[in-house]
């Protein structure tokens, strides 16, 4: 997002930007959202990326252009669904190969600090230069994440490759959901931006058959690896459309004057010091410590093996207390920074003035939070917990991702004659509250051994968790976009995505604190009074998947493993 006030000669007057723009900002007391037409030609918008991505989506206004650009997003979003899909499996092979399956949670909790950090830096940097460059840096940034963590022999090196892994896969989807919005008017953005969410239909299926095919013949490794060379490759078809755009609209006037204008703007700046400034680095690198030093440690003092006291000793370690008290200490230096000396702050005030914002930015922050609670350690407590096959542990833990994505595109159509959004908000939140009272339920098998039912009520919970979804996460981010107008269009879903990863990080914080706190003792103990031998609760609790295969279920071992999994899911 640029700080540029000139305009285009090809762009409405100022006067008449900011009527429009006043008239895009305002919705009703409903929050709903009015129907815009968009128009991608003349702009109203002053970043020059921005108004470079209009001329170049105004050349796809052909129905047959925008077919082919829809399939290409869709084959694209589908390569790293799946791959999503399955390292989320895979993640936690990789972790319990290290025996530090514990530490699963810790991973995920950085992932998700980077993923909320870097989708502002990339709406930012893509308002500047575009979305075909930042995309393919993401390719670039995905690739060589996915190389580091299939070829890491520590957890240490593993979560190094899912660092960079995460910024590239956070900038893809960005992108990719900002994309379709510049393509499709306010009417059918709901049904457009629920194209990257449709692979999950056929994932849900599939995911379950690759994960057991690459598991019995091959490692984690291979299953993260190959992703290193299928993504580039499905991504192909959706860089030729980036480039025919830019081809197409270089050879315009309007192109022309925009370079000329943006040129002349440049004469006597420093762009490295603006770039500084207007991404706001300071802020960046202040949100990651802060959220990365309260919440990792969380994950990590834990007890690192079995034992039948509960041992509070890492909380006196000064590797745990020193992050905490100093992401603490920076909270205020942020507030500071943000509001007293950001020229450009990364969160955006004047925009979280509106209720519209900061209404649904907590919803995306509460929807996660919620969400990492039950589904942290699912396919561990699914898979070594209830005895379920790695086919159906990967089928079941996709349920929630299917049903909403069945609910979702359906509902778009509703919202199109409707236009009003706040009842079905209202009426999803109401399913989750129901489906978190099944899960609790149904949280683990009460005698160690009869499972089926329990997946059973796993199964609806889940189903009915996912429906809720369909009515308001990607409602909320509809609803969201009718608060601004294109200028920041992209800032905002940033953002919305960012509190997204927030309430990942949160989640993933509390529930590995849980699991890191409780389970070391609860897996001792009860082997102890089942008669197993304790001496084993170690590798039980580090590497379940390793300690599944030598203790068949029904034995003593497996029983205490299982009704630790549902003592500590009902914390």
């Amino acid at each position: 997002m640029s700080d540029k006030t000139e305009v285009a000669p090809a762009v409405t007057s100022s006067a008449e930007e900011s009527r429009i723009g006043s008239e895009k900002l305002q919705h009703d007391n409903n929050h709903g959202y009015d129907v815009e037409q968009d128009t991608p030609f003349p702009s109203t918008a002053r970043s020059y990326g921005v108004r470079r991505t209009e001329l170049m989506t105004a050349q796809y206004s052909h129905s047959g252009l925008k077919v082919a650009y829809y399939v290409a997003a869709f084959l694209c979003a589908y390569c790293y669904a799946l791959d999503g899909t399955l390292r989320y499996t895979f993640q936690v092979y990789a972790t319990s190969s290290y025996s530090t399956h514990s530490l699963y949670t810790a991973v995920n909790v950085i992932r998700s600090v980077i993923a909320a950090a870097s989708q502002p830096t990339y709406a930012r940097l893509s308002d500047r230069f575009g979305r075909l460059e930042l995309f393919v840096v993401s390719i670039l940034f995905y690739v060589v994440g996915t190389i580091i963590q299939s070829q890491a022999y520590d957890v240490q090196r593993f979560a190094g490759g899912a660092v960079l892994y995460q910024i590239g896969y956070s900038g893809v989807q960005l992108l990719l959901e900002v994309s379709l919005a510049d393509m499709s008017t306010l009417n059918w953005r709901l049904f457009a931006s629920f194209i990257p969410a449709l692979p999950f239909i056929i994932n849900t299926w599939a995911a379950g058959d690759v994960a057991t095919s690459i598991l019995g013949k091959h490692s984690w490794n291979y299953g993260i690896g190959i992703w290193a060379f299928i993504f580039p490759l499905a991504c192909i078809p959706l860089l030729v459309c980036f480039v025919h755009m830019r081809i197409a609209a270089g050879r315009t006037q309007e192109w022309a004057l925009i370079k000329a204008e943006e040129k002349d703007a440049k004469k006597g700046k420093n762009t490295f010091v603006e770039l500084f400034w207007e991404l706001d680095v300071v802020g960046i690198l202040l949100i990651i410590c802060v959220f990365g030093f309260i919440l990792v440690p969380f994950t990590l003092a834990g007890n690192k093996t079995a034992s039948l006291v509960r041992s509070d000793k890492a909380w006196k370690s000064g590797k745990i207390i020193a992050p905490l008290v100093v992401g603490v200490f920076l909270i205020p230096v942020l507030v500071l920074w943000e509001g007293k000396f950001a020229r450009m702050p990364i969160v955006p005030f004047p925009l979280l003035k509106d209720r519209g914002v900061w209404a649904a930015l907590i919803i995306a922050c509460l929807v996660n939070f919620v969400w990492y609670m039950p589904n942290s350690f699912m396919y561990t407590i699914l898979v070594a917990g209830l005895n379920t096959s790695i086919l159906a542990a990967t089928r079941i833990t996709s349920m929630y991702s299917f049903v909403s994505v069945i609910t979702g595109p359906l509902l778009g159509f509703v919202l199109v004659k409707v236009k009003r959004t706040k009842a079905f908000i209202i009426f999803g939140c109401t399913m989750w509250l129901v489906a978190m009272g099944i899960l609790y339920h149904y949280r683990g098998s009460s005698d160690g051994v009869n499972s089926e039912y329990v997946k059973h009520g796993i199964i609806g919970g889940e189903c009915l968790m996912g429906f809720g979804a369909g009515f308001f996460t990607y409602v909320t981010q509809l609803s969201i976009q009718t608060c601004t107008n294109h200028e920041y269009m992209a800032v905002v879903l940033s953002l919305y995505l960012a509190s997204y990863n927030i309430g990942s990080a949160l989640g993933s914080a509390v529930t590995g604190a849980i699991w890191t706190q409780l389970m070391p003792s609860t897996i001792a103990r009860n082997m102890e009074a089942l008669g197993a031998n304790v001496t084993q609760a170690t590798e039980a609790y580090q590497a379940p998947f390793t300690y599944i295969v030598t203790h068949p279920w029904g034995s003593s071992g497996r029983v205490a493993l299982a009704l630790s999994y549902a003592k500590s899911s009902a914390n």
